[in-house]
């Protein structure tokens, strides 16, 4: 799978982009500020719906704007399509396969795969459970789009199932059959998100074990395991693969412990039980990496947990994009050395840096150097580059087909 070209409107600084993309490596060079970080960002949005760097989608229109847009030609064995996807502000997104109209925006997911490493994934190891949930989520998805649709759902009745438990909570009476009701939905959806959280959870473990391996040596084995304080320890143990009617029993599961926290629920006005609450535990040896792991440690188990979802998706029989976001600075030199092997037998990884030293030079091929003019308050970028023979000519050639506004946060 490889991106042959991403068109850019009013996306964070990118007032106009149209760039032309080949395989194998592809960087972009500039200074901080330019802009760069963004045209990745727009790559991972393509793929997940999401940004890794905010949670809503009001930051990545352009100031001033009202809508920004996001395109590309995804080629996946030998087949091209075009998606695109439009944000608007105060209205509901939009998107298209072909040039043509879909319902909603997520049936886009599947089209294009892509495995994004950045500075924030030290989050993954750091950050609170949501982060770690948002990656098997993410990676879950990515494996079986359909999943998007129950995510959907599953938020959808957990909003409107906590704002029951406040009101019934506030007014000292439950409405009890009302309750039962939404118990139903939510356990009927959370048993599907949690029975692919298993699985995945279950096939990614020895991959995660491996890449750490290949990138600390000398530190203890690492791992992970899933933590549902609502599911027995023989549904979590994880040498164990969920069987395909697992749903139905983690359905039956969730029900006996929605109807035992019921008082819980209503005396606190939130939802105590679901994969909502769940956390991926990351381990080295028998100590928790989170709060105990170094730097050096944490930066090892944040890729390792990317490698290993890169891992699993080309064995799935979709190759991903690598996107490595300015990573290289931040490696010492065993770890570059093991992340550039991988990215280097990519069929198409996208790099930004700051300088040419920070990429290896074993991924050295395509380079377009974004570069900005103009004054502080409104600079533009353009990009210009120098290609290997038979890609065609570079992207801002004279006159430039690539230009940003900088009038916006990068």
């Amino acid at each position: 799978m490889h991106i042959r070209a991403l068109t850019l409107r009013d996306f964070r600084s990118w007032e106009h982009a149209e760039i032309e993309l080949s395989t194998g490596p592809t960087v972009f060079l500039g200074a901080n500020g330019n802009g760069k970080t963004n045209l990745l960002e727009a790559l991972g949005y393509l793929s997940t719906l999401g940004s890794h760097r905010v949670s809503a989608d009001a930051p990545l229109i352009r100031t001033g704007a009202d809508r920004a847009r996001i395109g590309a030609n995804v080629v996946n064995l030998g087949r091209e399509l075009r998606v695109d996807v439009e944000l608007n502000r105060g209205a509901a997104n939009r998107a298209q396969i072909n040039r043509s109209p879909v319902r909603r925006p997520r049936e886009i997911l599947g089209i294009l795969h892509t495995v994004l490493f950045a500075p924030e994934d030290l989050a993954l190891v750091r950050g609170d459970p949501g982060e770690r949930r948002r990656f098997l989520d993410e990676l879950c998805t990515a494996r079986r789009p359909a999943l998007a649709g129950v995510r959907a759902d599953y938020d959808r009745v957990l909003r409107q199932r906590s704002a029951l438990l406040k009101t019934a909570g506030r007014s000292g009476r439950a409405e009890l059959g009302t309750l039962d009701v939404w118990d139903g939905h939510l356990a009927a959806h959370a048993s599907v998100l949690l029975a692919e959280r298993l699985r995945l959870v279950h096939e990614l473990r020895p991959h995660v074990t491996r890449a750490y391996a290949a990138l600390a040596p000398e530190s203890r084995p690492a791992t992970v395991a899933y933590r549902s304080a609502a599911l027995p320890v023989e549904v979590l143990d994880p040498d164990r693969a969920p069987e395909p009617d697992d749903p139905a029993l983690l359905e039956q599961i969730l029900l006996r412990e929605l109807a035992a926290a019921r008082s819980r629920e209503l005396e606190r006005g939130v939802c105590l039980v679901g994969p909502h609450r769940d956390e991926l535990d990351l381990e080295l040896g028998a100590t928790a990496a989170k709060g105990f792991a170094s730097h050096g440690e944490s930066w090892s188990f944040a890729l390792a947990l990317r490698l290993a979802a890169f891992d699993l998706l080309r064995a799935g029989g979709a190759e991903p994009v690598l996107l490595l976001d300015d990573v290289f600075a931040e490696l010492d030199r065993r770890r570059r050395t093991a992340l550039a092997a991988v990215a280097a037998d990519a069929e198409q990884v996208v790099i930004t840096a700051a300088v040419p030293e920070d990429v290896p030079a074993e991924l050295a091929g395509t380079t377009l150097r974004v570069t900005t003019t103009g004054d502080p308050e409104h600079r533009i970028s353009g990009i210009s580059g120098d290609r290997p023979p038979g890609t065609g000519p570079a992207v801002g050639d004279d006159p430039p087909r690539a230009v940003s506004s900088e009038s916006s946060a990068p």
